[in-house]
């Protein structure tokens, strides 16, 4: 009989080694901030050397910004999940806010996505972050709205990015102990006033 093959192949071993990498550096980052965490930690925290961290991530920035990333992506999975296809694109649009707001509830996320990303990224590294995440399910939501003729036709890079702030700071808010509730009554608001 012969042996089966139980070998992983590199991408299997890349793959594995990134996501220790990552997992490792998103604990950190959320427990001691961008600043308060080196990659030594990083790559004992991952069972893994320096040398492993620096082959997959030219420098702490960089595996930073695959951590932020990864958070971002998150966001947006879970904002598409919660999206009804039986909802009008109004509906839509305010059930996808409050997807929103419950995935930034997840521990750390604001702190990566609306603190330190910027501060270590640049707002133009977190806007092309946002742009293939979080935003763009929002850019599709408006854009559906204004094809459904539920909200006034606006000039949608503005508009998204504008709605994308007040959402931001309503995450910020609540995380702080603000009444979720009455933020998300308020953007709900806001967003039917577009029609």
């Amino acid at each position: 009989m012969q042996e089966r093959n139980t070998r992983r192949s590199n991408r299997e071993r890349t793959q594995e080694t990134r996501a220790r990498l990552i997992a490792a550096a998103r604990r950190l980052f959320v427990e001691k901030s961008y600043a308060g965490t080196g990659t030594p930690e990083i790559a004992a925290a991952a069972g893994l050397t320096r040398g492993a961290l620096y082959h997959h991530f030219a420098d702490k920035q960089a595996l930073f910004q695959a951590v932020v990333d990864e958070e971002a992506e998150r966001v947006a999975a879970e904002i598409e999940r919660q999206a009804d296809t039986a909802l009008t694109p109004l509906d839509a649009l305010i059930e996808g806010g409050n997807a929103f707001l419950q995935a930034m509830a997840a521990p750390g996320r604001t702190r990566l996505l609306l603190l330190d990303g910027p501060a270590v990224l640049g707002r133009a590294g977190m806007d092309a972050i946002d742009g293939r995440h979080g935003n763009r399910t929002l850019r599709e939501g408006l854009a559906a709205a204004m094809r459904a003729g539920a909200i006034r036709r606006l000039p949608l890079d503005p508009l998204t990015a504008l709605l994308a702030a007040a959402y931001d700071r309503a995450a910020l808010a609540i995380e702080a102990g603000a009444d979720a509730q009455a933020f998300r009554l308020t953007l709900a608001a806001m967003v039917e006033s577009l029609g």
